[in-house]
């Protein structure tokens, strides 16, 4: 197969790539070149901006194209609209943050996205992102008809994950000592491996399968309790776990899903529950919590010590609010 990937240098860009060369396609990437250009020696590599510079897709064909960085819908109907007669499948990242409410359970694919009440808006930011994605999905669908994979992906976790959520936890349990927990061990938790994530959209665009889809998971119910121990587990630490509940937290301003990643209150818990059974039906599969654990621990072991993160609580204030727990024990 011949793939065009949009992005392909950061994070789940750069696996799509992996898998599809893994496979044996043939691979083109398009991005403006301005992040990990030394990757991929062996990729043809396309510049430009999809702002206006698409000038180096123009006159090509390919089989497929992944897009893995469409954010603006403006933008994503451009891109679509180029290739609309080049390509036979588009794959589009989008997000299961088009959802309005998460105060809901089980969420499927016919729930309601959300809007937006100026349409035009192309600030991406915790109140457009989601609403910005499903336009994006609509101008996508409106390029191609039939032809697009719409992949509402959940948390995407795994090596390169920049976003520090994950990585967070995966190494701050490794280092071991009492560890700050948010609110319930039996609270649900969804992630997707990066690596499950790319190969699924690879065989959607193999076989040229489109729709939309919920894609996270695992496909049995997963706890944050669980996934602390697993994390344990993996690093062997000797990590011990103290749970601080939601009115705690909530008191302490504790900050959700950032400051104190994957933690988001019980009136949201929606966003950790949604339904993937279209995605199992069309061969989405998942390797171990463990696997994606000990790869994430790996790479974090690389990253430099002094590495500003992009999520996670800072130890001082971990120290401060294990304390005041304590106190009020």
């Amino acid at each position: 197969m011949k793939l065009l990937v949009l992005g392909g240098t950061v994070f789940l860009g750069r696996h799509v790539v992996e898998a599809a060369l893994s496979k044996g396609h043939e691979v083109t990437m398009f991005n403006r070149g301005q992040s990990n250009s030394d990757l991929f020696p062996e990729v043809e590599k396309l510049k430009g901006d999809r702002d206006g510079d698409l000038k180096a897709l123009e006159g090509r064909s390919w089989d497929a194209v992944i897009d893995t960085c469409g954010y603006v819908p403006r933008l994503v109907g451009d891109s679509a609209k180029l290739l609309a007669d080049h390509v036979e499948h588009y794959g589009f990242v989008s997000s299961i943050s088009v959802y309005p409410d998460f105060s809901n359970f089980n969420i499927d694919e016919s729930t309601e996205v959300g809007t937006l009440e100026d349409e035009t808006v192309e600030v991406v930011d915790g109140e457009t992102y989601g609403p910005l994605k499903a336009l994006c999905e609509q101008a996508a669908e409106s390029a191609m008809p039939g032809r697009v994979n719409h992949v509402r992906a959940g948390l995407i976790v795994g090596p390169n994950d920049i976003s520090d959520r994950f990585p967070y936890w995966v190494k701050r349990v490794a280092e071991g000592g009492e560890v700050l927990a948010p609110d319930k061990p039996e609270n649900q938790l969804q992630v997707i491996d990066v690596r499950d994530l790319s190969e699924w959209m690879l065989h959607m665009a193999e076989t040229r399968q489109a729709g939309t889809y919920n894609v996270t998971g695992p496909d049995h119910t997963l706890t944050m309790g669980e996934f602390l121990d697993e994390c344990k587990n993996v690093s062997g630490s000797d990590a011990t776990f103290t749970w601080a509940d939601e009115a705690f937290l909530l008191e302490k301003e504790v900050g959700q899903w950032m400051e104190l990643p994957l933690w988001i209150a019980r009136e949201s818990a929606g966003l950790m529950t949604a339904k993937i059974d279209k995605a199992l039906k069309k061969g989405l599969k998942f390797r171990p919590l463990s696997e994606t654990i000990h790869a994430t621990l790996a790479w974090e072991k690389t990253r430099p010590a002094d590495l500003e993160r992009r999520a996670g609580m800072a130890a001082d204030r971990e120290a401060e609010l294990l304390e005041a727990l304590r106190q009020v024990a």
